[in-house]
């Protein structure tokens, strides 16, 4: 069996170097791996691209990586949230370049990713700012914009159990972005609630296959 367990979130992280992109799962604080982004700003890493829903909010979790200036540039559809001061303040000092992608496009870039494919042409964005740039067509009347997949260096995941394989289970709506940002990134980390023995987990409740996963580290957010 190939080793995946690592003692620590920061053993687990010490393969990301600068210029890294990151996929993080999360859907505001659901499903996002705190202590694995803790311990990725305690390391030297700089100019990451981040991939995520949402930039963090108060001291935690993001925060940390836009406090300590490790962000070049952000992926997201929703970063203006209530108390993200430090993306705030990374961006309006011109630090961190913003990219920003329609929720179900961002999905679909990363599922694209995973499964191999170029990219994909949606409706979503057509005859807006968010097209500019892009190439763009016509098809049975109606407009569509062509998105390129969206892969990572390294996805972040949160999952509530795995087993040594890296197979692993997720607790209800924290699923969200996980098993996607899994699929789409050469080395997958994943911070565990709690492991189980190789076979406690039913074949049928397996959602991320551990083929998928890399690294496990089982931790809390700290």
């Amino acid at each position: 069996m190939l080793h995946k367990t690592y003692e620590s979130a920061d053993e687990a992280v010490s393969v990301v170097k600068s210029g890294a992109t990151i996929l993080v799962s999360g859907f505001g604080d659901i499903g996002l791996p705190f202590g694995l982004l803790h311990a990725l700003a305690r390391t030297a890493a700089r100019d990451l691209t981040i991939v995520s829903n949402n930039a963090g909010t108060g001291e935690l979790g993001l925060s940390r990586l836009f406090k300590n200036g490790q962000v070049a540039r952000l992926i997201a559809s929703f970063p203006s949230q209530p108390d993200s001061h430090h993306y705030f303040a990374a961006h309006q000092a011109g630090q961190v370049e913003v990219e920003l992608v329609p929720q179900g496009t961002l999905a679909e870039r990363i599922r694209a990713a995973g499964a191999g494919l170029a990219g994909f042409f949606t409706p979503t964005g057509y005859g807006t700012e968010l097209a500019r740039g892009k190439e763009c067509r016509i098809v049975n009347g109606r407009g569509y914009v062509y998105e390129e997949a969206l892969a990572g260096d390294f996805a972040f995941i949160k999952a509530d159990v795995a087993d040594a394989y890296g197979n692993l289970r997720y607790r209800l709506a924290s699923r969200n972005f996980n098993p996607i940002m899994a699929m789409a990134a050469r080395t997958t980390i994943a911070q565990v609630k709690r492991m189980v023995p190789v076979g406690a987990i039913d074949p049928d409740d397996v959602h991320t296959p551990g083929v998928y996963v890399d690294r496990i580290v089982e931790a809390g957010d700290e």
